[in-house]
């Protein structure tokens, strides 16, 4: 006789199990000789030693597919079970796989949406740094987040750098409550936003904690090398020349970079030039360096985003004459 303890603290159980463990109890009925006993983030099994082994490697599997999908059925479970060729299969067969980026929680798909967007994921097959430049709501960040997380998950990288420039849009830093991390908390909310449609939370709770995902303002990028790491640099326009120098020069071996920005919305001082502008002027013939600009064809947002991008585009260009 044998037991096993796996540890589920990365995964939710309900998640999943079910509410009310059906798939457990699905578990359960395949594996009659032996006891299943889940007890809060572990599974316990008991009985003998083969059957254990079995059972744990049928586990393995299961994990893998929900890791990769961010979901399981009572249906995958029963194929899992019934099928030894070892293989994780696609969710759903003819399922447009090749363009998904990442399967997102509740299994939602999350896949480049605009030719532009599939411009860049096809660009980090073939460059280590991209430059994403275009106005807001074209999905530069949301992309770029998924790129990386698919990078993480296929194991090109070992850790995930995201970082943004702690400029205020119109309000003062200072003036916000709390310590120096709750003043630049509101910065870096949209990078937490897309890793939550991304990534579970417990697993995603775990990767903050041990490093695997780092989320810092720019300023804490200076003096470190990033080595086998995928680091993106979100609304790049607010960096100055120093520092956007600063950031690129960090990239270490085996190493991706996306910078992303709207040369458009640029809160720095009028006495401060955008390192974005003049990066773009610099690096756009080295090779390996790859710039994408995006357009209001590439806004996925409500539809009225296009109307605004037009009109203050078009009083540019008023002004402008």
């Amino acid at each position: 006789m044998g037991e096993k303890t796996i540890n589920l603290e990365q995964i939710h159980p309900i998640d999943l199990f079910g509410l009310k463990e059906e798939k457990l109890k699905l578990l359960k009925k395949a594996f009659p000789k032996l006891k299943l006993v889940l007890r809060g983030d572990k599974l316990i099994i008991a009985g003998n030693d083969d059957e254990v082994e079995h059972f744990s490697q049928k586990m393995d599997r299961i994990l893998q597919h929900y890791n990769h999908y961010n979901k399981i059925t009572e249906e995958n479970i029963l194929e899992i079970v019934a099928d030894e060729t070892g293989e994780v299969k696609p969710e759903v067969a003819g399922d447009d796989s090749s363009h998904v980026l990442v399967h997102g929680r509740n299994g939602m798909l999350i896949k480049a949406r605009t030719p532009n967007q599939k411009r860049m994921v096809d660009s980090f097959t073939n460059n280590d740094m991209i430059f994403a430049i275009g106005p807001a709501g074209t999905g530069k960040t949301y992309t770029a987040v998924a790129i990386a997380v698919k990078a993480l998950k296929n194991k090109e990288v070992k850790r995930i750098i995201l970082t943004r420039p702690a400029v205020e849009a119109g309000e003062n830093l200072g003036f916000l409550p709390g310590d120096l991390k709750d003043k630049l908390e509101p910065y870096l909310q949209p990078l937490y936003d897309a890793l939550r449609d991304m990534i579970p939370m417990p697993k995603l709770q775990s990767f903050l904690e041990d490093g695997t995902i780092e989320i810092a303002p720019l300023a804490f990028m200076r003096g470190r090398t990033l080595d086998n790491a995928f680091a993106i640099l979100d609304e790049a326009q607010n960096a100055t020349e120093s520092q956007l120098k600063m950031f690129l020069t960090r990239m270490g071996k085996s190493a991706k970079f996306i910078i992303t920005g709207d040369i458009t919305q640029i809160d720095l001082p009028k006495n401060q030039t955008s390192g974005l502008i003049t990066s773009a002027k610099l690096l756009k013939n080295i090779k390996g360096i790859d710039f994408i600009f995006l357009g209001d064809k590439d806004v996925i947002r409500h539809p009225l985003v296009n109307k605004i991008i037009d009109a203050y585009e078009k009083k540019g260009t008023e002004q402008g004459a």
